[in-house]
């Protein structure tokens, strides 16, 4: 979950000169988890200023990473408690609502992922997301005390088609209904997009649907 409000820090100096390279060449990948870390600053004053919906302060359980390379910020990503209800998402689980109220807290949702505008290595995106995959369990094990079985995103298909998650092996459940992540009122008023998933384990339905007390 999010909290609309912005944030803004006392900006720190950013090299923003391009930086094109291969994969290969830009290895090795520091990638840092930030929350409550003195790099937080820095992971919100760059998606304040360079990702298309800027920074919300999150709320709830959630994670934030900041990948370096050269010395360097090259992406930020950003992952938080999952929206309550889901049709398609709940389908593919096929947990009922007991289960899904009891196993929600052992979903992520990528709420940002930025590539910083000057970074123009190709696979980039792709390789950080399956990275991430093979890590975000563990560490929101030793900072909230449980795991997590299945990751989740949108894409706004008006201007991305999820090349990334694609090549990360992400799979597309199709559009959401457009009432929003917590809706109330379940009028159709937000735009509509697309749901991704991606299951942690192979017997993550088992782990989501048994009971965890």
């Amino acid at each position: 979950m999010l909290a609309h409000r912005r944030r803004r820090t006392q900006d720190e100096l950013v090299d923003q000169s391009p930086l094109v390279a291969t994969l290969a060449e830009l290895v090795p990948l520091s990638i840092e988890q930030v929350r409550r870390t003195q790099g937080e600053d820095l992971w919100a004053q760059l998606l304040a200023d360079h990702h298309y919906l800027g920074y919300c302060r999150p709320v709830g359980e959630h994670l934030k990473y900041l990948v370096w390379a050269r010395g360097r910020p090259v992406a930020c990503l950003g992952w938080s408690s999952a929206p309550r209800h889901l049709a398609p998402r709940d389908r593919y689980i096929g947990w009922s609502v007991q289960q899904r109220q009891r196993a929600l807290h052992l979903l992520a949702y990528n709420t940002r992922f930025l590539l910083l505008p000057w970074v123009h290595v190709p696979n980039l995106a792709s390789h950080l997301l399956a990275r991430l995959a093979g890590r975000i369990s563990a560490d929101w094990q030793q900072v909230y005390q449980h795991p997590i079985h299945l990751l989740e995103t949108f894409i706004d298909p008006a201007r991305f088609v999820g090349t990334c998650y694609r090549a990360a092996n992400w799979i597309c459940l199709g559009p959401t209904s457009g009432r929003g992540h917590n809706d109330q009122t379940h009028r159709c008023d937000q735009p509509r997009k697309e749901l991704w998933v991606y299951p942690l384990s192979p017997n993550f339905r088992r782990r989501l649907t048994q009971r965890h007390d």
